[in-house]
């Protein structure tokens, strides 16, 4: 897709699909391996992100695991301001995305971090939505609907109503694993370049979800090539963001499609 996102006033052309790398400041993420616990593993996670080839780190410290329990937002934010302290010292250029669905700490996170995007796990709130476009920074809105119809209906209703307060750069995530059942997940991948009609940049986090390992067996540990597999159906589907555990496989993912499209 021919996107460009502003991240305060620097751009990042989404022609070229990009890679989202997790990177998670809380100790219950559903894959133990993304969980980053001290100072040191923060630093050597952000640096991998980049090395590695992704341009967009996002941070997350309150587990959305199917069961978990959601913190406070006040330890959300404590939990931030460490991780988002580290990452911001040991990654002074990069673009870091906040994972988060309270308004509050979206705030937080971009008046003292500078943060350049917030991937939102809700469905949005009103709230959100006004916060969002006073921050000006590009926000990513996640569906929990469970097919690409109702998810359509939901996004249109949801733009246009973050468009009419002022926001700017919009992402679209279906939200593989949120509201959905394994075949439903697997129904609106099939149909995904179906939310293209909204004219937005979409993204994709399908990586090492139960959405594979409980179909193919194993845990998540073991995930990883179908998360490969769906990831590049994902991009020739027309994704325009991997948000993945594995950055080096997604990047070499990227290329290979966007050779195979003849674009490289």
């Amino acid at each position: 897709m021919d996107y460009t996102l502003n991240i305060h006033g620097r751009l990042l052309d989404l022609a070229t699909p990009q890679v989202m790398g997790i990177l998670n400041v809380t100790p219950d993420s559903f894959y133990a391996a993304s969980r980053q616990q001290t100072e040191q593993e923060i630093a050597r996670r952000a640096s991998q992100i980049m090395a590695e080839g992704g341009t967009i780190i996002d941070v997350g410290a309150c587990s959305t695991r199917p069961g978990s329990q959601p913190v406070s937002e006040a330890e959300e934010m404590e939990r931030l301001r460490w991780g988002l302290g580290i990452v911001c010292r040991e990654v002074p250029d990069g673009i870091i995305s906040v994972d988060t669905f309270r308004p509050d700490v979206a705030r937080m996170a971009v008046d003292e971090f500078g943060v350049g995007m917030i991937n939102d796990v809700s469905e949005g709130s009103e709230r959100m939505f006004r916060m969002v476009s006073r921050l000006r920074v590009p926000y990513i809105l996640m569906s929990v609907q469970p097919s690409i119809r109702e998810m359509l209906l939901s996004f249109a209703a949801k733009v246009q109503q973050l468009r009419d307060l002022g926001a700017a750069d919009i992402i679209l995530d279906p939200g593989f694993g949120f509201g959905k059942t394994m075949e439903e997940n697997y129904l609106v991948m099939n149909e995904l370049e179906k939310l293209l009609v909204m004219d937005l940049p979409l993204l994709v986090g399908v990586s090492r979800k139960s959405m594979v390992y409980k179909l193919l067996g194993g845990t998540p540990d073991e995930a990883l090539n179908g998360t490969t597999v769906l990831d590049t159906i994902a991009l020739v589907k027309g994704a325009s963001i991997l948000r993945v555990h594995d950055v080096r496989a997604a990047v070499e993912c990227c290329r290979i499609v966007e050779k195979v499209k003849g674009k490289s």
